[in-house]
């Protein structure tokens, strides 16, 4: 993977619930730490727009996709697990 490859995420949380709001901190921390300048992230709040959660067959919040680059990848929870998050994600090339 390219080292100006950008990385597009799409982020479901619930409201302000503390483990959406705490997946939110952990993915901006990750992002910076690992992707610095080669990150988007889209947060959806499922309250307000639950057709994209539905489209996006989204069932528990907090979920994470990795939209781009392919293959999309999802994980559940509040992405805590940084080691396991970048595995999961398929970033874990990126590791410094």
């Amino acid at each position: 993977m390219s080292r100006r490859t950008k990385y597009k995420f799409r982020l479901y949380v619930a409201g302000d619930a503390p483990n959406s709001a705490q997946a939110q901190a952990n993915l901006i921390a990750l992002c910076q730490t690992h992707l610095p300048d080669r990150y988007e992230i889209e947060v959806v709040d499922v309250l307000k727009v639950p057709m994209l959660a539905l489209q996006d067959n989204v069932l528990m919040t907090p979920t994470l996709l990795k939209l781009s680059p392919a293959p999309v990848r999802r994980i559940v929870g509040a992405l805590s697990q940084m080691q396991t998050v970048l595995d999961t994600l398929g970033l874990e090339v990126i590791v410094k």
